[in-house]
């Protein structure tokens, strides 16, 4: 009888081990991925800067804020959709936040020019944050916090989210695609290119003409 038992409770406690070990050996439940919608100017730009950010997974280019559906980059850029460029930033919550996030992006570009950016002047350039309910509430508070800083009115607007397109395949990742093309600093490679048109447009300079040492991507 006593080694009955000894057998049994052994049993037991080996399940109830095992047990423990199952629970100890499930992940943990990832965070949702959530998404964050911002213009500011050249898409790849924007796009080359949130991917450096730790907890962003994606970021992809496109068009919002318009009226025509399904817009190509010639529509858009000819000013005639009311879109602007723009990129969905996809990010891991439990990383980095929205808040974080809306803080970067004003200090990453020009939020006080409402004709454009940097070199690119229009309607599809300027700057504007794309957001609903709490997103909304939480860019409010971004603008007054930049506002406090400046000293000045940022005239980027908070408007509600639209109908995001994603813009054409070459436009994705432009920043470091080795694709060669002729381009409009002769044949480069779309990187190559995007260098040059990046420093060409001197957005890094003037954003930290603007923001000084604040700016988080100027210079990288």
């Amino acid at each position: 009888m006593t080694n009955v038992m000894t057998n049994i409770k052994t049993v037991l406690l080996g399940g109830l081990i095992a047990v423990g070990f199952a629970a100890q050996g499930e992940p943990a439940q990832a965070a949702e991925t959530r998404t964050l919608t911002v213009a500011g100017g050249c898409f790849w730009c924007v796009e080359a800067d949130f991917e450096k950010v730790k907890g962003v997974s994606e970021v992809v280019s496109g068009y919002t804020g318009g009226t025509t559906d399904n817009p190509t980059y010639k529509q858009v850029t000819g000013g005639n959709t009311g879109h602007y460029e723009a990129v969905q930033i996809m990010y891991d919550p439990e990383v980095v936040t929205r808040p974080q996030l809306l803080h970067m992006f004003l200090r990453s570009v020009d939020p006080l020019d409402a004709g454009g950016q940097f070199c690119d002047r229009g309607d599809s350039y300027r700057t504007a944050i794309f957001a609903d309910g709490a997103a909304a509430e939480d860019a409010q508070q971004a603008v007054a916090a930049a506002e406090k800083d400046l000293g000045q009115d940022i005239v980027t607007p908070i408007l509600p989210e639209q109908t995001f397109y994603e813009a054409e395949d070459y436009h994705q990742n432009y920043y470091k695609s080795d694709e060669t093309r002729f381009t409009r600093f002769g044949i480069r490679t779309y990187a190559e290119a995007y260098k040059l048109y990046r420093d060409a447009c001197q957005r890094d300079a003037r954003v930290r003409q603007i923001w000084g040492e604040a700016a988080p991507f100027a210079g990288q």
